[in-house]
């Protein structure tokens, strides 16, 4: 062992505290780039232990390095469980545990239990952990793996068995989830994640609603479900460690996979992007949309030539709005500077004013802001070399800003941004020429 290995040894095994000892050393993760990580934010990973034994939960919940374990085993069991992993090409902050909560199968069914144990542990557990690592570009994302147990009968005989959720959520789908308190901003990041219950792709809804079931399935069926849910249940489940998140999580668990549930809503149908449709919008939102270039002309500075009009961007159909956007900046600034200064000092203040002529629920995605870029004292010849951006925002998204749930920078990771017809992605701090975030 090197010195400095050794150092990190006596300080680890010297510290004592219990958060330390809720995260894995760095000379036991093998990949050199995921120990390096570990090592580096060594004070983070305890600070965010610290966090995460702080919460409340309603039943006793231990970090720990292998899942399925009874709470007699658990108790002497390793505890060392947050640390860097890699899921799915991903590099994520992975932490694993044991939720001594047991679910009824004949009371709950799948969709109910992943919810349970996701709103009283999982969640915790990113607002211990994502506050810590939301601005690191390094981590990618989240993979959080608890299990808990649930009760059921197999031929007439009660059975309790450990049931494993997993959860991985994208960085930005993270810090969405966290630090919203708009619930429908909040299930939108949910559901850029995924979540699998004994490797099996499970929904969970916060508000605790499922879709409503299709017309053609009979009652019948939902009693038939809650069946093969408690014959599920008994299916032997062996003791499984943490690792398999280099495999793909819960996914190399040894029990055998649940059936694949039914289907409880049928996809929506694709946008109907035809001419026919984009007329009929053009038509009926002639209206709506001749008062706001009225009333915004001044603030938005519409291009005259070419008004607001309904296009098809992405599968998806988009109000684009050509502004003009006047910049006091040197010739010399790059195009994503000029691309970060145009959202920052034009588009961003129109966003709340154009919702105001949106509100509710509507036949199209979103709102385009196609603008030129000038630069203020140039000549007409340089103007005609200005940067041509394009924001495309959902409107998911320009709500969430609007409402003040997200921030700029969250507005533009969640739509699309393009220079001179080419997509690029906008760090608006570092293109303004400020530090890295």
């Amino acid at each position: 062992m090197s010195r400095n290995n050794f150092l990190w040894l006596a300080l680890f095994l010297g510290a004592g505290g219990t958060c330390l000892a809720q995260v894995v050393s760095p000379w036991e993760i093998k990949d050199p780039e995921l120990s390096s990580l570990q090592q580096q934010y060594m004070d983070d990973l305890q600070s965010a232990g610290r966090d995460i034994l702080a919460s409340h939960f309603e039943f006793p919940f231990y970090l720990s390095r292998k899942l399925d374990l009874d709470q007699a085993a658990q108790q002497r069991a390793d505890q060392h469980s947050i640390r860097f992993d890699s899921y799915n090409g991903y590099t994520v902050l992975a932490i694993t545990g044991n939720y001594y909560a047991a679910y009824s199968t004949q009371k709950m069914g799948e969709d109910q239990r992943a919810r349970a144990t996701f709103l009283a542990v999982v969640m915790p557990i990113l607002k211990g952990a994502v506050p810590r690592f939301q601005s690191n570009h390094e981590i990618q994302g989240y993979a959080i793996e608890v299990s808990h147990h649930i009760l059921g009968n197999v031929m007439g005989v009660g059975m309790e068995r450990p049931e494993n959720l997993m959860v991985f959520l994208p960085q930005r789908a993270a810090i969405r989830l966290v630090g919203s308190k708009n619930e429908t901003v909040q299930q939108a990041a949910l559901l850029e994640g995924k979540a699998l219950l004994n490797a099996q792709p499970v929904n969970i809804w916060l508000n605790g609603e499922e879709p409503p079931l299709p017309a053609d399935r009979s009652s019948s069926g939902s009693s038939q479900r809650n069946e093969s849910s408690s014959t599920e249940a008994g299916a032997e489940v062996t003791q499984g460690d943490s690792a398999p998140l280099q495999t793909g999580a819960s996914e190399s668990a040894s029990s055998p996979a649940p059936k694949q549930k039914e289907t409880l809503a049928a996809p929506p149908p694709p946008r109907d992007t035809s001419p026919q449709a984009l007329a009929s919008l053009q038509t009926s939102g002639q209206e709506i949309i001749g008062q706001m270039t009225k009333e915004l002309n001044s603030q938005a500075r519409f291009v005259g030539y070419a008004p607001p009009r309904f296009v098809v961007f992405r599968q998806g159909i988009y109000l684009e709005l050509s502004i003009n956007t006047l910049l006091a900046e040197s010739a010399s600034a790059s195009r994503y500077k000029l691309a970060a200064l145009a959202f920052d000092e034009h588009v961003a203040h129109l966003v709340r004013p154009t919702l105001e002529y949106f509100k509710g629920d509507q036949t199209f995605d979103g709102v385009g802001f196609s603008t030129t870029v000038h630069l203020a004292g140039k000549t007409a010849a340089a103007r005609a070399n200005s940067e041509a951006v394009e924001f495309f925002f959902p409107f998911s998204a320009l709500r969430c800003y609007a409402n003040y749930e997200c921030t700029g920078q969250q507005l533009v990771d969640e739509g699309t941004v393009l220079i001179n017809g080419e997509r690029v992605s906008l760090d608006l701090q570092i293109a303004e020429g400020g530090s890295s975030r």
